[in-house]
């Protein structure tokens, strides 16, 4: 019924869960380059990005390069494991910037194809503003595969439909976070609004032919996993790979493309000013959005520092006495 995928950067519980697919995030990256067993891939780039630029470069600025280049570093790591594809992360301090977003897709592929890697392995990840979504159509028109994600409302999800790009991430945990917040209620997995956003945005593409992949993502509990059975790709944590591993059942289809077909959607032409309209109406998608991106970016000033740390530790260290 659906495609797993697994949402982390560490490598071993890949290994261990065997999804066809993985998805990275610059918090994800952030954790993985904090364990203790991924500090050769760590120091190995710290000490590649130092090369490249020289001994008088600042501490920060190897960091930046680094960052950039880890990322990569993890998803090469992560498809020898994977049978298909990895989702790597532009900068999200860029996603309002459709041209800056162009321009590090295109540098990330390269990494990528530098190591021998195609394209079609790789999704670009890029967080879905107006400004993100115009960057996935011009990468999409290049080959250059794109997941358009911090998905919260209807509105980015036809934008990036009309826009050709392959593959989609709605929140459904972030969604349920901020209902629970502002109505003090609690949800049960069947009338969980993330659950009920990703089937309303899966009934429109599949009532209206879009190819685009719906992969529901950001999972608070199995029961927001089980009621989207049917949907074309499910991102989901090892802690929820792991209990999804112990549950034994049956498990219904709940999201079926020829059930969506004949149901009456009508369809909304978008455009920007109505997609502006659309997301200025929708408090949760607007707060949601905001949010995702402010953290992905605090995520990567982590990292910068904690790379920068490292990178004055490595050159502390002393030279090893010749034999």
């Amino acid at each position: 019924m659906t495609v797993v995928v697994a949402d982390t950067g560490d490598i071993q519980s890949i290994e261990q869960f065997k999804p066809r697919d993985a998805t990275t995030n610059p918090s994800l990256i952030t954790a993985a380059a904090e364990m203790p067993k991924y500090k050769e891939i760590v120091d190995g780039t710290l000490l590649g990005a130092r090369k490249d630029l020289g001994d008088a470069a600042d501490p920060r600025q190897v960091a930046a390069l680094a960052f950039d280049h880890l990322a990569v570093e993890f998803g090469k790591r992560i498809l020898k494991i994977v049978p298909g594809r990895v989702s790597t992360e532009v900068d999200a301090r860029l996603s309002f910037d459709t041209n800056a977003t162009v321009a590090k897709g295109r540098e990330i592929i390269a990494q990528y194809e530098g190591a021998g890697i195609s394209r079609n392995r790789i999704l670009i990840k890029i967080a879905s503003t107006w400004e993100g979504i115009k960057a996935g159509e011009i990468l999409e028109k290049e080959g250059i595969h794109c997941n358009l994600t911090l998905m919260f409302g209807l509105h980015q999800a036809i934008a990036c439909a009309e826009a050709g790009i392959t593959l989609i991430s709605p929140f459904v945990g972030r969604i349920l976070d901020w209902y629970k917040k502002d109505t003090g209620h609690d949800y049960t997995p069947q009338e969980d609004p993330g659950v009920l956003s990703v089937r309303t945005i899966y009934d429109y593409y599949k009532k209206f032919g879009y190819k685009t992949e719906v992969m529901g993502a950001s999972f608070r509990n199995i029961g927001e996993i089980t009621e989207l059975a049917g949907c074309d790709l499910l991102t989901i944590s090892p802690a929820l790979l792991a209990d999804l591993n112990q549950k034994e059942g049956e498990l219904p289809r709940h999201l079926d493309p020829e059930k969506a077909k004949g149901k009456g959607i009508s369809r909304i032409p978008m455009d920007q000013a109505t997609f502006v309209k659309m997301h200025a109406a929708d408090r949760m998608a607007n707060d949601k959005l905001a949010e995702g991106i402010a953290g992905f970016s605090k995520a990567l000033v982590n990292l910068e520092t904690m790379l920068a740390h490292r990178i004055t530790e490595l050159e502390e260290q002393p030279e090893p006495a010749m034999a």
